[in-house]
């Protein structure tokens, strides 16, 4: 087994809002440049069905920064046909000149490791540098060997807390290949610090700790750019 020297976590930045909106949330997150692992890119559950200047320009404005460029798509855990994730991958591309891809709703079961290392293939082939899987939970070991980067939990602060001890496999792995995506964080800075200092402490290089809730939490900063602000 291989063990790795641990460092501060980063920042994935998933800001499901549209820069009209919130210029200033999205200013921030630029200019915050080298705090980020990666920012996704979400016009519309996916690129949208047409492009969308606002969104051409803050992507434009991250790359310029040096900060990865991740196109969401949705994979329904396996559900959704392979043709249409590979077509919103393309338009991410196309329209906003993305350099990575952000595979939502991933499955984590290994009866679809076929079918993930197909879209692996084909989001390589369009261009992605950054590939991220978005389990939410630990996946089976195998989808390791397919992206860049695995998020091996996304739930609310209190689940965060309790969650269970990461398995033995993960430590074959440096910290920089796993993520943790935590919503509903309290105020405060004790809390925001207890969020990364968990991370670390169970081996994600990379995090995203920010204070929304409900349906939509992802519409807020995380706690450490609020906090630069």
């Amino acid at each position: 087994m291989t063990t790795y020297e641990r460092q501060d976590p980063m920042l994935l930045v998933p800001l499901y809002e549209h820069p009209a909106d919130r210029p200033e949330a999205w200013d921030r997150l630029i200019s915050s440049a080298g705090r980020l692992h990666s920012v996704v890119l979400n016009p519309d559950s996916g690129p949208g069905a047409a492009p969308d200047e606002r969104f051409a320009l803050v992507a434009q404005r991250l790359r310029d920064a040096g900060v990865p460029v991740l196109g969401y798509a949705d994979t329904d855990y396996g559900r959704r046909p392979h043709a249409a994730v590979v077509q919103d991958l393309l338009r991410h591309r196309d329209w906003y000149a993305t350099d990575g891809a952000f595979l939502d709703q991933a499955s984590a079961e290994p009866e679809l490791l076929p079918h993930y290392g197909r879209l692996a293939v084909a989001a390589r082939a369009t261009g992605v540098r950054t590939l991220v899987l978005n389990h939410g939970v630990h996946p089976h070991p195998g989808y390791a060997d397919l992206a860049d980067l695995l998020v091996t939990f996304e739930g609310p602060w209190d689940a965060y807390r309790e969650a269970a001890p990461v398995p033995p496999w993960t430590a074959d792995h440096p910290a920089q290949r796993f993520c943790h995506l935590v919503y509903a964080v309290p105020p405060g800075a004790l809390a925001a610090r207890l969020a990364e200092e968990l991370a670390a402490a169970r081996g994600a290089g990379v995090h995203c700790a920010v204070p929304g809730s409900g349906a939509h939490p992802w519409g807020t900063l995380p706690y450490a750019l609020e906090a630069a602000g």
